[in-house]
């Protein structure tokens, strides 16, 4: 039961690390970078975690400005969020609030985000979050093609678990609550 527990505390940290990442990696500069749509494999790795392995997601741009719509219709608390796109590399640094400490954040992303692209973030926590003082997490992305048959945008396929629909999940009245208490 508590190896479960653990599983899903980490796997929470780990897509509220996701999820951080996809909002500096763009969510208020209109000139980052846009994935390319179809099928992307997403490989993470919080530090100190174990690895959940490879998700695959299936994206469109609307599924890509999901994230981007409900953090900017939220209104998350972050005082400073600089998004700087330089070529092939993203670089960006923000700070927020939530769950009553304050995350400060900074990430480069690099490559191609039509086809690959890594990402490395870590963020200081004060006070701590969850007994975390930092977190790093690196990322690694790349396109595998068109979506499979019978998968629709919105759709995350990951490691020893049900899938899901991003698009679908976002709607969700109680992920919406989740979402709100976060901050």
């Amino acid at each position: 039961m508590k190896h479960r527990l653990d599983t899903r505390r980490s796997l929470s940290l780990l897509l509220l690390g996701l999820a951080a990442a996809s909002l500096a990696g763009g969510a208020l500069a209109a000139d980052a970078p846009k994935r390319k749509s179809g099928l992307w494999e997403i490989k993470s790795q919080m530090e100190g975690m174990p690895s959940m392995g490879a998700i695959q997601q299936c994206i469109d741009q609307n599924t890509d400005d999901v994230m981007q719509q409900r953090a900017k219709k939220e209104k998350p608390d972050c005082s400073v969020m600089d998004v700087k796109p330089q070529g092939n590399k993203v670089t960006t640094h923000s700070v927020c609030k939530f769950e009553g400490t304050t995350a400060t954040t900074d990430a480069v992303f690099i490559g191609a985000f039509d086809s690959a692209y890594k990402g490395d973030m870590r963020t200081r926590y004060n006070p701590p979050m969850h007994g975390m003082s930092e977190s790093k997490m690196t990322m690694e992305a790349r396109w595998l093609g068109p979506c499979k048959p019978g998968q629709k945008p919105g759709d995350v396929i990951m490691p020893n678990m049900k899938g899901m629909n991003m698009n679908e999940m976002m709607k969700d009245p109680k992920i919406q609550a989740m979402m709100k208490r976060q901050k």
